[in-house]
C-alpha cells in the first residue's frame, strides 16, 4: 500500500495496521501496512441434524457433533451415543448414493 492510500485511510479516521521501521537502505521512517485481506473458506455443508447434533461436510473433512447432558445416566447416555451413530451412518450412507449418482 502506498503513502496516499495509507494517508488517505488515516484521514477518513480509518485503523491502518502495519509496521514502522527505519530502512537500512535510505535511512528513512518506513511504514509498512499489512495486507489484511478476508478468510475466504468455504462453510461447511449440514448433511443431516440429528436430536442431539449434526453431520457437516467440508472440504477436507466429515465432521460430526454430539452433545448430551450431564443429568442422564450413564445408561441412557450410550443409548444416545448408539443411536446418534446409526443416525450418522446413514446419513453417510445417503449421501455417498447421492454423490455417486
Amino acid at each position: 500500500m502506498n503513502a496516499i492510500n495509507v494517508m488517505a485511510k488515516l484521514l477518513k479516521e480509518k485503523r491502518v495496521e502495519g509496521v514502522l521501521y527505519l530502512d537500512e537502505d535510505t535511512g528513512k521512517l518506513t511504514f509498512k501496512a499489512y495486507n489484511r485481506l478476508p478468510r475466504k473458506r468455504q462453510k461447511d455443508e449440514l448433511l443431516k441434524k440429528t436430536p442431539w447434533g449434526w453431520l457437516k461436510a467440508s472440504i477436507e473433512r466429515v465432521k460430526r457433533y454430539s452433545s448430551v447432558p450431564k443429568e442422564l445416566s450413564l445408561e441412557e447416555k450410550l443409548a444416545i451415543f448408539d443411536e446418534e451413530n446409526e443416525l450418522i451412518k446413514q446419513a453417510l450412507i445417503e449421501n455417498y448414493i447421492i454423490e455417486s449418482v
